[in-house]
């Protein structure tokens, strides 16, 4: 399954400039752009990681911390913000923030910590997952199979990974379309479908046994059937 991880940043050029990024990198983003929301969303969803900026509309980022771990809410924490001083960084680490990032920042440390704290907050999952002989490495977002590498687009290795995730498992459109596109599922829509098509023919033209398999009136599922 896809990474869920929630935003609350006001400034649009931050939120465009990290949706895209964590976008390519495996992450469904969603976005608050205001403390409110940013308290609303973090207490009724369950995310794997919280990116949380201090200067926010209508309050600061301490108090949507505060206010999400008086709810019982564990979610890992890291603040992004251009609050520098020394005392910030402390007081947002006593207040059970998991990391502290100053802006001007390089998106490539984001990520890094990022994944060293989803690496501190829960099981290790292994980075390389195989099913018969397709290969991925969820780190270094490669994919191959039968030692042959496989060129991908970042929805399609999202969604190969979400099938892999879930081997023998079946998903449907709906489920598919939230956890990969972060939308409800419109059935007049065929962006699953196309985009099940395309990794098709990346990881199962040529190869045999085939992997990928309709579900009629279902969905999908990837499975190596004998």
């Amino acid at each position: 399954m896809c990474m869920r991880v929630l935003l609350v940043e006001d400034d649009a050029n931050t939120v465009r400039f990290l949706r895209q990024g964590l976008a390519e990198h495996g992450f469904v983003p969603d976005v608050a752009d205001t403390f409110a929301l940013g308290v609303r969303l973090g207490k009724e969803r369950d995310y794997e990681l919280i990116v949380l900026d201090v200067m926010l509309p209508g309050g600061e980022g301490w108090n949507v911390l505060r206010e999400l771990r008086h709810a019982g809410k564990q979610t890992p924490v890291i603040f992004l913000t251009a609050r520098d001083a020394i005392g910030d960084r402390v007081h947002g680490l006593e207040m059970g923030a998991d990391d502290y990032l100053v802006k001007p920042f390089a998106f490539s440390e984001l990520l890094a910590r990022m994944r060293t704290v989803l690496r501190r907050s829960g099981p290790r999952q292994p980075d390389v997952l195989c099913v018969a002989d397709l290969e991925i490495d969820l780190a270094r977002l490669r994919a191959s199979r039968g030692g042959r590498r496989i060129a991908l687009r970042p929805k399609e290795f999202a969604l190969l990974s979400l099938f892999v995730r879930r081997a023998g498992e079946v998903l449907s459109r709906t489920f598919i379309a939230e956890q990969v596109w972060d939308m409800n599922f419109d059935s007049d829509s065929n962006v699953v479908d196309v985009h099940v098509r395309r990794l098709r023919m990346a990881i199962d033209h040529g190869f045999e046994p085939k992997l990928i398999h309709t579900v009629v009136g279902v969905g999908y599922v990837l499975e190596h059937r004998a």
